[in-house]
């Protein structure tokens, strides 16, 4: 089973994305802080983490670029989740080792575009 890990501080977008990935067949993981979610990948590696842009303990492109630095042969596929359309903050996550993002608030195809990159990238290699 695809694992997806959540790191996100507000409890309705976790229950949302939850929602609409389980029900496209992942398990999917939770956490509020990125010490948490950093904590959570160190152990175990997700195949897709969602970051959120704005985290009460961290800088969400610094946080990304320690993701991908746990498994540099193999990096989880990131998707970098923000509120706003700011396309340098984009471009900054992207550098950083995202390969996509999504806005909020998000809905269940959206979600499942974004996956379907993920799925498309796996099929390639």
């Amino acid at each position: 089973m695809r694992r997806c890990l959540v790191i996100d501080d507000s409890q309705v977008v976790r229950k949302v994305a939850r929602r609409i990935l389980t029900d496209a067949g992942f398990l999917v993981g939770e956490a509020v802080t990125g010490a948490e979610g950093l904590a959570i990948c160190s152990q175990e590696m997700p195949e897709i983490i969602i970051v959120d842009s704005l985290l009460p303990d961290a800088d969400s492109i610094d946080l990304i670029s320690k993701l991908n630095s746990l498994n540099p042969e193999k990096p989880p596929f990131i998707i970098y989740c923000t509120h706003e359309l700011k396309v340098a903050q984009i471009m900054r996550a992207k550098r950083a080792g995202a390969k996509g993002h999504m806005l909020k608030p998000f809905v269940r195809q959206q979600v499942l575009d974004c996956f379907r990159s993920f799925d498309e990238l796996v099929e390639a290699s």
